[in-house]
């Protein structure tokens, strides 16, 4: 059997290149032959953005929104961000904890005292579900929407057993941040979509950025593409693989733009203040790629400090790095 070979959409936020500085425009004509090359050998099909001292300096899309009727990418496509979508889950908890709402060493319990997962209620904090360090499993398909189906996924983690003791050691975990959607909705008193458009996505104006569903009409959207193991030179799209909605624990459509309205934000202090801020983004916790925070990563790159957040899924590929 093939390896299976992804048409990657990559979605790339650099909000300070610093160490370009004076070769600019050498940078940029080294990544334009670099990415027509992927493009080329179709390794990517997708937009990447650079922006630089608050400057655009490279915005380019790549290879095709849709195959089946030859439409290409530009440089508004929307793109399935996968996981990327911790970002705003993140950002939201710290919204409620600058404003009192809620402790990051809260306890499940104390926001969500009928959760019937005892184990879960009364072990695990807040922290813990931000840092991945919750020991809950790591499910991206159950119960994504949870607006609808509170009851529902509540019900799905009756039986769940913790994999390790809570805060003991790092184990990624889609579970733990659709949690936090619950949390999340338990404080607000709204549906998680409805809050983070609220209180991320329209102060931003991020106008093409949601948790669509995926059964409706959403114009210029890109379809995620994978290779066929059992038939080569068969590309496969991923309809069926992605679910009908976006979750707290990622899957929301985005553009590079909006993305890059998102990092700034985060630089400025826009919607929560420096303080919280710097708690949103400082790594806690070791793994593979560095130390990960509250649905941020950090990582040091030749003494250069990294934040961002990276998604994957079935045909999608997408990362956002401010340096």
């Amino acid at each position: 059997m093939k390896p299976i070979k992804s048409i990657a959409f990559i979605l790339f936020v650099v909000v300070a290149l610093n160490a370009f500085a004076q070769q600019t425009n050498q940078f940029v004509r080294k990544l334009d032959v670099h990415l027509n090359q992927l493009a080329k050998e179709d390794y990517l099909s997708g937009v990447v953005l650079v922006e630089k001292d608050n400057k655009i300096i490279f915005h380019q899309a790549y290879g095709y929104a849709n195959l089946t009727d030859s439409i290409r990418n530009n440089t508004q496509t929307k793109f399935n961000i996968a996981s990327m979508g911790k970002m705003f889950t993140g950002m939201a908890i710290m919204q409620l904890l600058e404003t009192g709402k809620l402790s990051v060493e809260d306890k499940v319990g104390m926001h969500l005292p009928e959760f019937p997962n005892k184990s879960i209620r009364d072990s695990v904090t807040i922290q813990h579900l931000l840092t991945h360090t919750s020991g809950m499993g790591n499910d991206w398909f159950l119960a994504e929407n949870t607006g609808e189906n509170r009851k529902s996924l509540e019900r799905t983690y009756t039986d769940q057993r913790l994999g390790f003791i809570p805060g003991s050691q790092f184990s990624y975990s889609n579970d733990g941040y659709k949690l936090l959607g619950l949390i999340i909705e338990s404080i607000s008193g709204s549906d998680y979509y409805s809050h983070v458009r609220q209180k991320i996505f329209i102060p931003l104006n991020m106008r093409s950025t949601d948790n669509f569903e995926m059964d409706h009409i959403i114009r210029n959207m890109a379809m995620g593409y994978l290779m066929s193991a059992e038939e080569p030179g068969q590309w496969l799209n991923n309809v069926y693989l992605s679910g009908k909605r976006g979750s707290p624990a990622g899957g929301a459509h985005s553009t590079t733009e909006d993305l890059l309205k998102f990092a700034k934000s985060v630089r400025n202090n826009t919607l929560i203040n420096q303080k919280t801020t710097s708690l949103y983004t400082k790594g806690r916790y070791s793994y593979h790629k560095g130390m990960y925070g509250y649905g941020f990563s950090e990582e040091v790159v030749n003494g250069h400090r990294i934040i961002g957040h990276a998604g994957g899924h079935f045909g999608v590929a997408c990362q956002g790095n401010r340096f």
